[in-house]
């Protein structure tokens, strides 16, 4: 019993000890559960506040004045935008620059005094039916409130009826299907999740067979090497991205591109992403000791860019913290260009911001792996 007693000590020791050498897989075991904490218990939100609004007033009277002081106070819209035209206001929307846009005319605060029948028109992107549920409550209680303090004394309403109607117009997701929202947004998760591990875990298996330092020891380049690993992946993405597209356009009936110019923008985002996250995924190999190191950086990556880029939770529901972390993130800028070009036609002009944070991810992290790669020999 005791031989047997000292041969199980003997195990356990080692296996601590081999624990212990193996830092990554160590530190891994204690940072997933913080980072999951962190996520659920600060970061998500499903009842987003303070989205960004536009608003474009012809009359520029107290009552107008007024309506926009109510609907920021619900503290569900912050008005960050003040259009000069409807062109501008349509812009702003398509671009997502904004959630709401409120429109209000001219003639406004005559007619709510005559109680013929006032409007403002209320335009939400739907895109995200979410936050398109808070926004739609910012404005609509409005009418019920808004002008309280100032319709009173000779002013006050003849009827109980609202002094002024709000018009809702849902842009880009006038069904508020959600299909629409969630299927663009796996093309950037699936992409992410199979590229990043796939790479990884190829190029490290290839280290630990041996056959990656013999590659390394030959004329070829850093470069060259790298360029010729990751080439055959992109042919993968691709492959992948026709599937899902495909899939999304026949089964869910979601839009696509309407123009050569939004195919173009499309083709270009997911370009970027394809190569962004294969030279990502190489990294992550000259960094890893083993395929289990690889496949747990892969999914340490994989957990903030599902939850903190707008995929599985509303964007503008995170704190503030967790939105500058999201907008690091290259998932969040390639979901946006997804979702621009197939809802709301957007071209490249369009996505100039997108575009530029992930072609700036591709040189960033390809410098970082070619670093990284002329130190596997040593």
């Amino acid at each position: 019993m005791t031989g047997a007693l000292l041969r199980i000590y003997a195990v356990l020791s080692k296996e601590f000890t081999q624990l212990s050498r193996d830092r990554i897989t160590y530190a891994m075991i204690l940072m997933m559960p913080l980072v999951q904490l962190l996520l659920f218990g600060y970061a998500i939100n499903t009842d987003p506040r303070h989205l960004p609004a536009a608003v474009f007033s012809s009359d520029h009277s107290a009552m107008a004045g007024s309506v926009i002081a109510a609907m920021e106070r619900t503290s569900y819209v912050d008005v960050r935008y003040l259009p000069r035209s409807e062109g501008e206001m349509d812009d702003l929307l398509r671009r997502g620059q904004v959630m709401l846009g409120l429109t209000i005319p001219p003639d406004f605060t005559e007619r709510v005094l005559r109680g013929d029948k006032a409007q403002v028109l209320a335009e939400v992107d739907a895109s995200d039916p979410v936050s398109a549920a808070g926004a739609l409550g910012a404005v609509a209680a409005l009418p019920d409130s808004a002008l309280d303090r100032q319709l009173v004394g000779a002013a006050a309403r003849p009827s109980p009826a609202p002094p002024f109607e709000v018009v809702v117009h849902r842009l880009y997701n006038p069904e508020n299907l959600t299909a629409y929202n969630i299927v663009p947004g796996l093309l950037g998760t699936i992409l992410s999740m199979t590229l990043v591990m796939m790479t990884a875990m190829a190029v490290t298996r290839e280290r630990e067979r041996g056959t990656m330092e013999a590659l390394l020891s030959t004329p070829a380049t850093p470069i060259e090497i790298m360029i010729g690993k990751l080439t055959p992946y992109v042919l993968v993405g691709v492959i992948q991205t026709t599937v899902i597209l495909s899939v999304a356009r026949f089964l869910f009936h979601v839009p696509m591109a309407q123009t050569l110019a939004g195919w173009i923008a499309l083709t270009c985002g997911v370009a970027l992403f394809i190569i962004g996250n294969l030279a990502l995924g190489y990294l992550i190999s000259t960094l890893a000791k083993s395929q289990l190191q690889a496949m747990q950086m892969s999914f340490f990556y994989m957990m903030p860019s599902i939850f903190l880029s707008g995929f599985a939770f509303p964007f503008y529901g995170l704190p503030q913290w967790a939105q500058h972390i999201g907008n690091i993130l290259p998932v969040t800028h390639f979901l946006r260009i997804v979702r621009g070009a197939l809802l709301k036609q957007q071209i490249l002009s369009d996505m100039g911001s997108n575009l530029l944070a992930l072609g700036l991810f591709v040189l960033i992290i390809s410098g970082l792996a070619l670093a990284r790669s002329r130190t596997t020999l040593d």
